[in-house]
């Protein structure tokens, strides 16, 4: 039986350039990119070096602190450029695929027989377990800890995501298999989450307490499910699973093949056809946006949602946890008297000069213009209009800027990722970087309690 829970704070932010329901397989990349980046916290250690021949599923690198963690490699091909920053710190591991592709042969997992330890092992090591993140911190999963919970919301709220109603038919089977190992992972609940109506394969998987959500965004974010199911305190752990990554892990269990496919939707106001395409993880941007086509040559391509995905060149490549790319006009001219002018063509949530309030259900054509520079923090009540938590928003962001670690504790900092601060970042007049500020904040406490 589901649960409901309604969400009454948020922002909707509708934006043109949705993702028509049609997926067309992508060109096939030459070069697909492992970021480290992309696992925050993690010290890769490399085991293929440049040169080296790789098959998809086999283990490019481990992380150093658990060295039974695998992450593996995409596709088969070769190792053809690993790129260091500072300190010979590794930013990115290139692998030139091969036309045909081969899969390491991990073995059929027998998931009904096996207990904890033996689930966990084998998700280390054939790379699945880097798809498991945990709260507090939004890292991947601590092995040595046992969560009180696990979270999936199968609810997308943010612009122009990918639907996984849609992206999930006929993996019913996969979606079940990955449920049920999890499962035996925690002695707590399965909680999964999907909106109001949904025709979701979740809705028929066993093993899960099921919810429905609705309300604004940000009711998709596991963050807002969680603080209102199951409160994270101070030493409990929950972890959480995106959809389609329990796809990967249920496809590798019952076939021992570490299949990276994704289907990515890919839109935005300066796509010309916007869709979905089947395409894999770490695959070349340009696989994708220049088959949709692109509206000028002044754009911004995101990897990820417009709120809390990473800008990218168009010669970049998918984010390993991302289903969206979004490309959106680059906000860098200069609108003149913009401030002291009626304003018809935003979004905004004051009603200042502004009349967006007049026509709730229109779709915006919006920039990555800011508007403004950084300032001071104005109280101005609008980030707790958008926030859904429990917490004060600017509280606790100012709590991290000076690094109060009690404080940081006191106000609910076990509970919070940087994407729950992405729509107080949006609404915010003083245009700081709500989210890099609880990034920062999280790993200082990652660093210090731990």
């Amino acid at each position: 039986m589901s649960k409901d829970i309604r969400i009454k704070k948020g922002l909707d932010i509708k934006l043109q350039g949705e993702a028509a329901k049609i997926i067309t397989n992508a060109v096939a990349s030459n070069v697909y990119t492992l970021v480290p980046e992309d696992f925050h916290g993690i010290i890769p250690k490399l085991i293929a070096k440049v040169g080296a021949k790789v098959i998809a599923g086999e283990p490019i690198f481990y992380n150093k602190q658990v060295g039974t963690m695998n992450f593996v490699s995409p596709v088969s091909g070769e190792v053809i450029e690993i790129v260091r920053g500072e300190k010979r710190r590794i930013l990115a591991i290139k692998i030139q695929a091969t036309k045909e592709q081969t899969y390491q042969d991990n073995g059929i997992f027998d998931v009904s027989s096996s207990d904890a330890t033996a689930v966990k092992n084998h998700l280390l090591k054939t790379g699945c377990w880097s798809f498991i993140k945990q709260r507090p911190y939004d890292v991947i999963a601590n092995p040595e800890k046992s969560p009180k919970a696990i979270f999936i919301s199968g609810y997308a709220s943010a612009p122009l995501t990918a639907d996984y109603d849609f992206v999930l038919q006929g993996r019913e089977t996969e979606l079940q298999t990955a449920i049920t190992a999890l499962g035996k992972l925690t002695d707590g609940k399965i909680h999964v989450s999907v909106g109001a109506n949904s025709n979701s394969p979740l809705v028929n998987i066993k093993g899960i307490t099921l919810h429905t959500v609705s309300g604004p965004h940000p009711a998709g974010n596991v963050g807002t499910q969680i603080a209102k199911i199951n409160p994270i305190n101070k030493g409990e752990t929950i972890w959480t699973v995106t959809p389609q990554d329990l796809v990967i892990i249920g496809e590798l269990l019952l076939t021992g093949k570490f299949n990276a496919e994704r289907i990515v939707a890919v839109g935005g106001s300066s796509v010309k056809t916007p869709k979905y395409y089947k395409t894999k993880i770490g695959a070349e941007i340009a696989s994708l946006i220049y088959d949709a086509g692109i509206e000028g040559d002044n754009f911004r391509v995101i990897t990820g949602n417009v709120l809390s995905g990473r800008a990218i060149k168009p010669d970049g490549f998918l984010g390993y946890y991302n289903n969206t790319v979004t490309i959106i006009p680059e906000g860098n001219d200069y609108e003149l008297f913009g401030w002291n002018k009626p304003v018809f063509n935003k979004l905004s949530t004051t009603r200042a000069m502004t009349f967006s309030w007049l026509n709730p259900k229109k779709k915006y054509n919006l920039d990555t213009n800011t508007n403004g520079e950084h300032r001071a923090f104005v109280l101005t009540g609008k980030y707790e209009e958008v926030f859904p938590l429990d917490i004060f928003p600017m509280q606790i962001l100012k709590a991290c800027m000076y690094e109060d670690l009690d404080e940081m504790e006191a106000l609910g900092m076990y509970e919070v990722a940087p994407e729950d601060f992405a729509l107080t970042e949006f609404v915010c007049v003083s245009k700081q970087p709500h989210q890099a500020i609880i990034r920062k904040g999280l790993d200082l406490m990652l660093k210090e309690i731990g």
